[in-house]
């Protein structure tokens, strides 16, 4: 299995920007794809994962950022709107076999992309 990040990039705060997750290989007993992110400094953070079970949102994205996929292309996206300078970090998709909002709870990582807000 691999995932393939991309969309990250610089946008001005209030702005907003489309990040795009492609799953390849054997993908087919997995249930659930999430983004996590990590700051400068921080550790990983938990964004949003979309399952057939529904969709989860931290509470510090919730209202601002929206994931949604595309079973044909195996492709999850994250929507990104009025994105703040906080939300400047390192993105990473993610999937694994549970809907979980905990890190480990997923097997396969994607490369990870920048995003940059500025104020």
């Amino acid at each position: 299995v691999q995932l393939q990040a991309s969309g990250g990039g610089l946008v001005r705060a209030g702005g907003s920007l489309r990040l795009s997750c492609a799953a390849s290989g054997r993908i087919g007993s997995y249930y659930s794809m999430a983004w996590f992110r990590q700051a400068p400094g921080k550790e990983h953070e938990f964004v949003a994962a979309l399952s057939i079970s529904g969709i989860l949102y931290s509470d510090s994205v919730r209202g601002r950022f929206t994931i949604s996929g595309d079973n044909a292309k195996n492709t999850v996206y994250l929507q990104m709107n009025s994105p703040k300078p906080e939300d400047t970090a390192v993105y990473f998709c993610a999937l694994g076999a549970a809907f979980s909002t905990v890190r480990a709870s997923y097997d396969y990582w994607g490369q990870g992309t920048l995003v940059t807000v500025s104020s």
